[in-house]
C-alpha cells in the first residue's frame, strides 16, 4: 500500500476545491479584485477579525455584495486540511468575473513566513497607489518601484505622494519614532492589519501612537523608523541618505549610540505589543 504524494506548494483552491485550468482563467483574464494576506500559526491568526472585515468591505465596495467571514474561514480550513499544514502563509482573493452572480474566492497556501532579520534600507520613489485603502493584486507600480529599489541596493521602496509626502512602503506600513511616541504618516495608504494591532496594543499599554504628516525633508527629525506587515516588524536603518538608529548592531557596527540603544528598546516594546495580540482560531 502506498501513501499519497504530498501536495506541492504553493497550493491553490477556488471556492473550496483545487483549481482547474478554467478556474485559473479568472485571475488571468479578469484580475480586477481584492485580497488579504495572513500568517497562520497552529490554525490561528492574529487579527483574523480585521482580515475578514477587510475582505467584506472591499467586496462590498467593488462588487456591491458581502463576503461572508464564516465562508472565508471554511475555505481557508479546507485548503490547509488538503495540504496538511497548521502553519502557513495564506492569501485570500476575491473576484467577480463578468456575468457571474457570486464572488469567486481563491485561497493560496504557501510555507509559513516571518519577517527576515536585520534592519532595512528604503529608497523613496514618486508613487502613490490609487484607491489605497483596498488591498488588490497586480500592483504594477509597487512591483516596478520595488524592483528599481532592489537594483539600486535598497531593501524596499518607500512610496511618496507629490511634495515628498510619505505614505507607505511598497509592501509594508511604515512608522517613525520621534523620541516620545510612534508616528504613523497621515496620508492615504492601506491600513495594514499589523499596523492596526500595534496601534491598538500601544494605546492599551498607555503609549498611544499618533498620526501626522511626514515628508522626506522632515525625516531628520525622527530618531528611528520601522516597517510592519503580516510577516512581522523590522527596523529601518536608512531612507535614501538619512540614517536612523535602528537598534540593529549587525548593520550599524559596534558603535553604541544613544539612538541605537533607544531604538532597540522601541523595537522590543513593539514586538511585545504585537505578540500580545490574541490569535483567533480558524
Amino acid at each position: 500500500m502506498t501513501s499519497a504524494a504530498p501536495l506541492r506548494l504553493p497550493h491553490v483552491e477556488m471556492d473550496g476545491r483545487p483549481v482547474t485550468e478554467d478556474d485559473l482563467r479568472v485571475p488571468a483574464l479578469h484580475g480586477f479584485g481584492h485580497f488579504t494576506a495572513l500568517q497562520v500559526r497552529d490554525r490561528a491568526v492574529r487579527g483574523l477579525g480585521p482580515h475578514l472585515e477587510r475582505l467584506d468591505a472591499a467586496n462590498r465596495e467593488l462588487f456591491q455584495r458581502p463576503l461572508d467571514g464564516g465562508l472565508v474561514r471554511e475555505l481557508i480550513r479546507s485548503a490547509l486540511d488538503r495540504v496538511g499544514l497548521r502553519d502557513a502563509s495564506v492569501r485570500v482573493q476575491g473576484f467577480l468575473p463578468p456575468g457571474e452572480g457570486r464572488t469567486r474566492v481563491m485561497v493560496t497556501v504557501r510555507e509559513a513566513a516571518t519577517m527576515a532579520p536585520g534592519a532595512r534600507s528604503l529608497m523613496s520613489v514618486p508613487y502613490a497607489r490609487a484607491v489605497p485603502h483596498i488591498k488588490r493584486p497586480g500592483e504594477f507600480g509597487q512591483t516596478y518601484y520595488g524592483m528599481l529599489a532592489a537594483r539600486a541596493g535598497f531593501d524596499e521602496a518607500l512610496l511618496t505622494a507629490p511634495g515628498g509626502v510619505v505614505t507607505e512602503g511598497a509592501i509594508t506600513n511604515i512608522g517613525f519614532w520621534d523620541g516620545s511616541s510612534v508616528v504613523w504618516p497621515d496620508a492615504p495608504a492601506l491600513p495594514g492589519i499589523t499596523m492596526a494591532l500595534l496601534e491598538r496594543g500601544l494605546a492599551a499599554a498607555g503609549e498611544p501612537s499618533v498620526r501626522r504628516p511626514v515628508t522626506l525633508d522632515g525625516l531628520g527629525a525622527f530618531r528611528g523608523a520601522f516597517l510592519c506587515n503580516s510577516q512581522g516588524i523590522a527596523p529601518v536603518r536608512r531612507i535614501d541618505a538619512v540614517e536612523f538608529g535602528s537598534g540593529d548592531r549587525a548593520t550599524e557596527g559596534a558603535a553604541e549610540t544613544e539612538k541605537t540603544d533607544e531604538m532597540a528598546g522601541v523595537m522590543r516594546r513593539l514586538e511585545t505589543v504585537y505578540r500580545s495580540a490574541p490569535a483567533d482560531p480558524l
